[in-house]
């Protein structure tokens, strides 16, 4: 296995190595695609750039119509995943002590994670203690560097954000985490730490051409959405000058103006009588405006695996539970492909759970252990009546015990809980019974 060490004789790296590591050309031109993905997010799109149109001297100001179906779509495939909690199956009492570490906040997490995945391609999460919990949180996309070998071992990690024009380093090895700053312009230590539970956890999504970093959802959406705008944006402007027309005026006006304004409808002008004025009007093609960008879109529904419906592009009504499957069949494909690696990450974190559990005297034999397992449940539309009447044949049949029951029911929130109150109640029933008996 290939270490730190290796790493920084192989490529010529100084003391220093993780100061000139993160400013590498390859890691900033990453940073900056990350940068760009958010700016994106928050509205800055390309036809927000379109520029201003001069004519006779003046200047006019075009629409800019932003389409942000982006953040929908990737919110779905957000939801669509995870959205419903994971079930963790498995011996029974490795299951009850990963959910006593789940509880604290890690539903939250799962969520954010996954939705980090989607739009950046990746997300890196960092296990820990903290006051005798276990936890972890996550490391901002823009702000993390994991180091790999040439033998494409992870073998390290940096975490490196600027507040206030200083610049901070958390360097992450096996063993340990050291600190640094570059406060006052000089690179400072502030110090060592023990790591017990390792390298962060890094996620990502399919990737043809990397194996160390995902692809972004948004690359796909991108030029389909910005297409959209342009045209959208184009059409609106085109439609208003359809309606308005371009003013033409031959020969000498008699009002003392400079012209017609754009933006008053209704306005009169007085002419001299050798003078002529009327509008030149352009022909607006609704239906090819209508053709484009419904092609548009439904490129966009179908590279994005979401059903025309969710985004109310599609009317329906009296779907079968089959209609339902067939239409959230191209969803389920692509939550299945983003399911196998994002449990790849979960896999890897509960392996550092159980080595810190192991530090808290809780330690699993490996037959154990091995029996543990993450199970998704996508978020498709279903009738709970049918739910309801399928579970009720399996517990007819003996095929399902009480517990697996309550976790596919679609009433039951917390399956623990709702347990025990089904033993109380069995329990007041007994003794009523027993009372009975006795009298």
């Amino acid at each position: 296995m290939g270490t730190i060490n290796e790493f920084i004789n192989d490529f010529g790296y100084s003391n220093e190595w993780f100061v000139e590591y993160v400013n590498e050309v390859n890691n900033q031109m990453r940073v900056m695609g990350i940068l760009d993905i958010k700016e994106y997010l928050s509205g800055a799109h390309a036809i927000s750039k379109r520029p201003n149109e001069v004519f006779n001297g003046k200047e006019f100001v075009p629409r800019r119509i932003i389409l942000n179906y982006a953040v929908r779509l990737l919110a779905f495939g957000t939801a669509y995943l995870i959205g419903n909690k994971v079930t963790l199956t498995g011996n029974e009492k490795v299951v009850d002590a990963i959910k006593s570490v789940y509880k604290n906040g890690y539903d939250k997490l799962d969520f954010d994670l996954v939705h980090s995945v989607n739009r950046y391609g990746n997300a890196y999460e960092y296990v820990y203690v903290k006051d005798g919990k276990i936890t972890s949180k996550l490391i901002d996309v823009a702000d993390s560097f994991p180091v790999v070998s040439s033998d494409n071992e992870y073998i390290a990690f940096v975490e490196s954000y600027t507040v206030s024009n200083v610049t901070f380093y958390n360097v992450y090895y096996p063993d340990r985490v050291e600190r640094y700053s570059n406060g006052g312009g000089t690179l400072q230590s502030r110090g060592t730490f023990s790591n017990l539970s390792g390298l962060p956890v890094l996620y990502r999504n399919d990737n043809p051409i990397d194996d160390v970093y995902g692809r972004s959802d948004l690359e796909d959406y991108q030029t389909i959405l910005d297409s959209m705008e342009d045209l959208l944006s184009k059409s609106v402007d085109a439609f208003h000058r359809f309606i308005i027309g371009t003013p033409i005026i031959k020969g000498q006006m008699l009002t003392n103006n400079e012209g017609l304004s754009t933006r008053i409808v209704g306005q009169g002008l007085t002419l001299d009588s050798d003078s002529d004025f009327y509008y030149a009007q352009n022909k607006f093609d609704h239906a090819a405006f209508e053709t484009l960008y419904k092609h548009l879109m439904t490129s966009l529904l179908d590279i994005s695996s979401c059903p025309g419906i969710v985004m109310g592009k599609v009317d329906i009504s009296n779907l079968s539970e089959v209609s339902i499957k067939l239409l959230f069949s191209l969803s389920n494909l692509k939550a299945m492909i983003g399911e196998k690696y994002i449990k790849e990450g979960m896999k890897q974190r509960n392996k550092k759970i159980r080595r810190l559990l192991e530090l808290q005297g809780i330690v699993f034999e490996d037959a154990e252990w091995d029996t543990l397992d993450i199970v998704f449940q996508y978020a498709q539309p279903q009738s709970e009546s049918d739910v309801i009447d399928n579970l009720k044949v399996l517990k007819d049949m003996g095929a399902i015990s009480v517990e697996s029951i309550l976790g596919h029911s679609p009433y039951t929130t917390d399956v623990n809980t709702e347990l025990l109150r089904l033993d109380e109640e069995g329990n007041k029933n007994t003794a009523v019974v027993d009372d009975g008996n006795k009298v």
